[in-house]
């Protein structure tokens, strides 16, 4: 008995205690998970790139933190090459079925609630992880395919610990579960959602886990697996909807080019559509590269100001052009335009806040009206570094917590269609992100690199927070090129966003204590809960250091 008490107080403080930074000559990993990381150091000591540790964190994640993230969703991930210098994306977003149409999230041409439209099948899109897994694995892995696996079926299989955010993750959502039983006899115990430190254990997803392992991705998107998703989807308790072994077969991952800009002497990489994320942290940077952010530093309201006053035109353009490169025409190379982000910039005054923040018109741009699209605050982001230098920043996603609330083979099925935009049309004309079979609807994932003044990866990072990713990414960056922080200190600077006419800034923090002076400024400042997830890994002069946000669980482990 008291062994048994023993281990379970390990297990419950376990998160609490582990690292959140670690540095190695050698490799280094970060997530959001302590269990994630742990598959991803396995990995590196096995010999495997920082591809296999990334894959493996991935995997291991869809077990332990089903709430935010897994095989289930999607993600989009960004590669360095540590011999070549090259930089390549995967983009792993879910897809539409062959049967969504503009008014999937309408009712008598209104648009759904969202409390109406993330439950149940007509929210899933076509799972895209296991794609992106196995494109990586091909260009950049070296260890078996099935050896990435292995951690992940031992935490389904053995079982493991529920942690504070999974728990109250469970309790958040509970009330909302009684058309789903499936998900509730994974992960509620005596009648309940199970309680922190509790054992969890999936066997069905684990079975799913080492069929991949030995068949391949085929094997997910086809046979029983296939069918199990189209199954849940299409006769799903609640909002069933059409989704076809034809659907699956025909998803492929997709490499794109990288989005890069320059930033005072640094070079910052990050997705292109259909992530929203590289073009504006890329617009934000260039409308403050003028102002001296450095001189000002971190305890500034002026700068502070800067950043949101930036923040808001930046967001304004992503609300009007963004969307999937593979339907709708984004003025990618207008939006970055140095000359065009002066103009923006010049907009932007240290005195006064602006009234209205309207999109401008970058070269190449198409007329359009904007419209806002509504993603969740789930999600996960999990870095890896390998002793030959790969760098690998990847953030994977179920959208919302627990994604549909289906769950198929034991894994949860995402509710990403309804990062869609809902209104298919605003003032006449077609909206950029609305829904449509077979596109990939706008994401604000933000998994990034940034180069320093020598051409060398200084940096990999990435968020969770739906829309707010942009911003905890971007404060990062701040803080790590202009105010000189560690990676480890600049994730922990206070988080801001904005939404109600308001400036949003995170509540209890020194960013709470400018309020006043920032109110003076012209705009209405309230305090809010914005947690963060961030993860990251930097190159120190004593070798690589990786981070996690120290409002997460997460940790970084040396190999």
């Amino acid at each position: 008995m008291i062994v048994r008490i023993l281990l379970l107080l390990a297990l419950l403080i376990a998160p609490l205690t582990a690292p959140t930074a670690a540095s190695a000559a050698g490799g280094v990993v970060s997530a959001a998970d302590p269990r994630a990381a742990e598959a991803g150091r396995e990995m590196l000591r096995a010999g495997g790139s920082a591809t296999d540790a990334a894959m493996a964190m991935m995997l291991a994640l869809s077990v332990v933190e089903p709430q935010s993230s897994g095989i289930g969703g999607g993600g989009l991930l960004v590669h360095h090459d540590g011999k070549t210098g090259a930089i390549a994306t995967i983009d792993g977003r879910e897809a539409a079925p062959a049967a969504a149409t503009p008014g999937r999230f309408t009712v008598d041409g209104q648009p759904m609630s969202y409390r109406d439209a993330f439950q149940g099948g007509h929210s899933v899109g076509i799972p895209g992880n296991i794609r992106l897994m196995a494109d990586a694995h091909r260009q950049w892995g070296k260890l078996p395919w099935a050896r990435l696996f292995e951690p992940a079926i031992r935490l389904a299989d053995q079982g493991y610990a529920v942690t504070p955010r999974l728990h109250n993750a469970l309790k958040m959502v509970a009330p909302l579960w009684d058309a789903f039983p499936d998900i509730r006899a994974i992960y509620w115990q005596d009648g309940k959602p199970a309680a922190v430190g509790a054992t969890i254990r999936n066997p069905a997803l684990a079975k799913l886990l080492r069929d991949v392992a030995a068949s391949g991705p085929d094997a997910f998107y086809a046979g029983e697996h296939g069918a199990a998703i189209a199954a849940a989807v299409t006769a799903a308790p609640r909002n069933p909807a059409p989704l076809t072994l034809a659907d699956l077969a025909s998803y492929q991952a997709k490499d794109r080019p990288a989005v890069c800009g320059n930033y005072r002497r640094y070079r910052v990489c990050g997705m292109g559509p259909p992530s929203s994320g590289a073009t504006t942290i890329l617009q934000m940077l260039g409308m403050i590269e003028r102002f001296d952010i450095g001189r000002l530093g971190k305890d500034s309201p002026e700068a502070w100001h800067l950043i949101g006053e930036a923040m808001q035109l930046a967001y304004a353009d992503r609300e009007k052009y963004l969307g999937d490169v593979d339907f709708v025409a984004v003025p990618l190379a207008g939006l970055v335009d140095r000359d065009y982000l002066a103009r923006r910039s010049a907009l932007i005054s240290p005195a006064r806040s602006l009234a209205v923040y309207e999109a401008g018109t970058p070269p190449g741009a198409e007329p359009r009206t904007a419209a806002i699209s509504g993603e969740r605050a789930g999600t996960t982001h999990f870095v890896a570094v390998d002793g030959a230098g790969d760098v690998v920043s990847m953030t994977s996603t179920v959208e919302g917590p627990f994604g549909s609330q289906l769950v198929a083979s034991g894994m949860v099925l995402n509710n990403e269609l309804t990062d869609f935009t809902f209104a298919p049309e605003k003032d006449g004309a077609p909206v950029a992100n609305r829904v449509e079979a077979g596109k990939r609807p706008l994401s604000s994932m933000s998994p990034t690199i940034v180069y320093g003044p020598d051409g060398k990866v200084v940096l990999a990072i990435g968020s969770a927070g739906g829309k707010r990713i942009i911003m905890h990414v971007m404060k990062a960056l701040v803080g790590v090129i202009d105010w000189k922080l560690p990676a480890a200190d600049a994730m922990a600077l206070p988080n801001i966003y904005f939404g109600g006419g308001s400036l949003l800034v995170e509540q209890g923090t020194s960013l709470d204590a400018m309020r006043p002076a920032l109110e003076r400024l012209g705009q209405p400042v309230t305090a809010a809960d914005l947690p963060s997830k961030l993860n990251a890994v930097e190159r120190t002069a004593k070798g690589w250091r990786g981070a996690a946000d120290p409002r997460s669980e997460g940790v970084a482990l040396a190999e």
